[in-house]
């Protein structure tokens, strides 16, 4: 059957204090409203709409560009749960098939729970709402149930004593064919304590018209809800505890999983070796056996098999490192390729350049890549050595077996096997330093005398 997905983003998220709409912080490097889509993903919509409304611009604008596809429907004003969808609706434009409702400020619905809810679907239910045993019920609303069957969902503060002490709780999401849906949202009242129209008076009123509606559960933790600073802290937490959890099962060696830091779309290969404090931005991939050393910062990069990177190392987007190529301390890649076996141990900076195999780049290396205006690039072939303190003004190239001297300002190119020596030729004046350190001395000595 084909699905679409609907996502609500048009909530306001005050308790954020943030002139950022709530929907566009992020979680692993992933904006909220992106975390929804991403499990929604796995049902293979036909289409995707997100309702929005506080920050239109700002969230249609981020929308587009994770995903050109993506239609969006604006609520405006708010009146509700039930009101957004029926916008949400309105944007599928008579398409057909069913229609999930996901909310982008709860980034943790997992696709094998989607999967059971479309199994329930399948199996004949008309409306299928995921619940939750809580732990603090708090304000949540309830799945009212008689058996299998789901009978009515009560908002909290609408509900009864006997219906607030059911731990049953309701998440909001919610998959119904898409003409079932908007034919029971049409007779949606706003008549209660909040003036809203409720998506979750549809299960009362499909069941009064004789259709079947259900509950699947979940565990509580997928449908944790996004509304503070606080929230959002606490998502951080069970994401890269997920992710660490992962990386551990699936042969990766974390020597203090606690300290490390994944984005949502990491990939580490089996055998990597990871040592403390490491944080990886979005768009890493690390193959087998390659090591990242502590206090290392990754992003859109890869590092490829048996490769060393760090300590105290950062590789930034368009890093590319080959089989055994090794970045040291406090080494900076950005939009560079190095070679196989290329090495780049100490404090340098390597932009816009290649590298080619088994290249040595000295210590306190800079390629020289932005002239103020328009940055250029910089080539180092095979077997080359850079010597320590080497300036490489780009555009340039340094041929393969080539070497520049300790301490060169490289403003040519260097032909292969060439050696390239470029600085000023050393005076040494004998005695000359013993005689300025006097003079300078003498010169202070006054200067606090006059002072007196």
């Amino acid at each position: 059957m084909a699905t679409n997905l609907i996502v609500l983003a048009a909530g306001h998220g005050t308790r954020m204090q943030s002139d950022t709409p709530k929907v566009l912080h992020q979680v692993a490097g992933l904006e909220l409203f992106a975390h929804a889509l991403t499990s929604g993903a796995a049902l293979e919509p036909v289409a995707q709409v997100l309702v929005i409304g506080a920050g239109a611009d700002q969230v249609r604008s981020a929308a587009q560009a994770f995903d050109s596809e993506i239609k969006t429907a604006t609520q405006d004003p708010p009146k509700g749960t039930g009101d957004a969808v029926r916008c949400g609706l309105t944007a599928l434009d008579g398409l057909g098939g069913d229609a999930v409702v996901l909310y982008a400020d709860t980034p943790f619905i997992r696709a094998e729970t989607l999967a059971r809810m479309a199994r329930a679907r399948d199996a004949g239910s008309d409306v299928v709402v995921l619940g939750f045993e809580a732990t603090d019920p708090a304000r949540y609303g309830r799945l009212v149930t008689q058996g299998d069957r789901l009978e009515r969902i009560v908002e909290y503060k609408d509900a009864s004593d006997e219906e607030r002490a059911i731990t049953l709780c309701n998440s909001g999401v919610v998959m119904a064919d898409c003409a079932i849906m908007a034919d029971l949202l049409a007779e949606v009242t706003n008549d209660n304590e909040s003036g809203e129209y409720y998506l979750t008076d549809i299960v009362g009123i499909a069941c009064a018209r004789g259709l079947t509606a259900t509950a699947v559960t979940c565990p509580e933790d997928e449908t944790l809800g996004i509304n503070s600073r606080a929230d959002l802290a606490k998502a951080e937490a069970v994401f890269q505890s997920r992710a660490r959890a992962a990386a551990l099962d699936d042969g990766v060696t974390l020597i203090a999983p606690e300290t490390v830091y994944f984005s949502y779309d990491t990939v580490i290969g089996r055998d990597a070796l990871i040592e403390p404090n490491v944080v990886f931005g979005p768009g890493v991939t690390v193959e087998t056996g390659a090591t990242i050393r502590a206090f290392s910062h990754l992003e859109g990069c890869h590092v490829a098999r048996d490769a060393v990177v760090g300590p105290y190392a950062r590789l930034r987007p368009g890093a590319e490192l080959s089989e055994g190529a090794k970045v040291g301390n406090f080494v900076e890649i950005k939009n560079a390729t190095l070679g196989e076996g290329a090495k780049v141990n100490h404090l340098s900076y390597v932009g816009d350049a290649s590298v080619g195999a088994a290249a040595n780049i000295g210590a306190g290396t800079v390629t020289c890549n932005y002239d103020g205006v328009s940055k250029h690039r910089t080539e180092i072939g095979a077997r080359a050595f850079i010597g320590s303190d080497t300036m490489l003004v780009a555009p340039v190239k340094v041929g393969d077996d080539a070497m520049t001297a300790t301490g060169s300002v490289i403003t040519s190119d260097v032909p292969d096997g060439a050696l390239a020596v470029a600085r000023a030729r050393q005076e040494t004046k004998p005695g000359l330093a013993r005689r300025m350190f006097e003079k300078l001395r003498s010169a202070k000595a006054k200067r606090e005398e006059s002072s007196k």
